[in-house]
């Protein structure tokens, strides 16, 4: 009992661990856009976004933490589970790590989901999974980058025809203003959706270690999960104002050069995908949203041309390897893990 109260508390500092090192990590999510614009300064900006990520909690049930703590069938007072969801945070933030290094904006929710299914795969199978939820997760993969590109590439032309009249001056200092609202509105997302993954996490440690019911759901008004939603939630925007600089100048300087009027939009897609998806329960990446509406935006206002794919097809590979690389780490890690436990 000492022993799986142990691991039970140290599956959850690690997972808000891996929380703070997701906001460290997707901070350029939030603010590449308003920094690259110079709307905000680079401090500024990721505070501005480490506010929003905080209050999210107000704002957005957690239906989120419901998709992930099911990804993997939870059976009550199950130790093993502990060393799953444990190899599967590990894996998850050394991925986080290594692409944070090399710059290149991959999915720390995408990392913890493929973390978590690998070494759910290495403990008991495919069947340990459930795959419905699995698939409609890797489906967005593709749906949300696709909806903040087709978001981004209509408001901006709708912009564009808004403000024909205007001259150039009057419409960059009317946006630089707007996208403080528009970056605040993305934050808000962010901060809702992939604070909630972590949520989830803890929610299925806590039922495998038998301190929760199995059917225990997530709640402010809930004292024994209170907790939960705050500390994530604090994690999220600690790491947000420490922000990952790296990642800034590939989002919001080396994919596409935006003006004001681009980053509104860019961040106003990505807002608008952000807050569908979360209201459905359907775990996004915010990186692969945020680079769709920039990408969008960048084509739209400005020659194809003019987007460094080479920079783009860099992001696009780094998104295809996430799952399976994050997988293939954290089953590894379960593997080891699990022969000490046995030894």
């Amino acid at each position: 009992m000492t022993s799986s109260l142990f691991l039970m508390t140290l599956t959850i500092v690690i997972a808000l661990g891996f929380d703070l090192i997701n906001g460290f990590h997707d901070a350029a999510n939030s603010i590449a856009t308003v920094v690259s614009t110079r709307v905000l300064k680079p401090r500024t900006a990721v505070l501005w976004a480490a506010f929003f990520n905080f209050i999210a909690m107000f704002i957005f049930a957690p239906h989120v933490a419901d998709t992930i703590s099911r990804i993997v069938h939870i059976q009550p007072n199950d130790p093993v589970y502990l060393y799953v969801v444990l190899s599967g945070l590990l894996g998850a933030m050394i991925w986080d790590l290594i692409t944070w290094w090399l710059g290149l904006p991959t999915s720390s929710s995408h990392a913890l989901i493929g973390g978590v299914a690998g070494a759910g795969i290495t403990n008991g199978g495919l069947a340990s999974l459930d795959i419905d939820r699995l698939i409609s997760t890797i489906e967005f993969i593709v749906i949300a980058p696709l909806m903040g590109f087709a978001l981004g590439s209509f408001l901006i032309v709708c912009m564009y025809w808004i403000f024909r009249r205007w001259t150039l001056a009057h419409v960059n200092q009317f946006f630089r203003k707007a996208q403080l609202f528009s970056a605040g509105l993305y934050s808000l997302g962010h901060g809702g959706n992939d604070a909630q993954k972590t949520m989830g996490t803890i929610l299925a440690v806590l039922i495998a270690g038998g301190v929760l019911r199995r059917d225990a759901e997530l709640s402010l008004l809930d004292p024994s999960t209170l907790w939960i939603i705050l500390s994530c939630h604090l994690a999220m925007a600690i790491g947000t104002a420490f922000g990952g600089w790296r990642i800034v100048k590939t989002m919001g300087m080396k994919i596409t050069k935006l003006k004001p009027m681009g980053g509104f939009c860019a961040e106003t897609a990505g807002a608008m995908t952000l807050f569908l998806a979360t209201h459905f329960g359907i775990p996004v990446s915010t990186t692969h949203t945020i680079t769709g509406a920039i990408i969008g935006v960048g084509s739209a206002s400005v020659r194809l041309r003019s987007i460094k794919w080479g920079v783009a097809a860099k992001i696009v590979w780094a998104w295809v390897l996430t799952i399976p690389a994050a997988g293939l780490l954290s089953s590894m890690l379960f593997y080891l893990l699990n022969t000490l436990r046995s030894m």
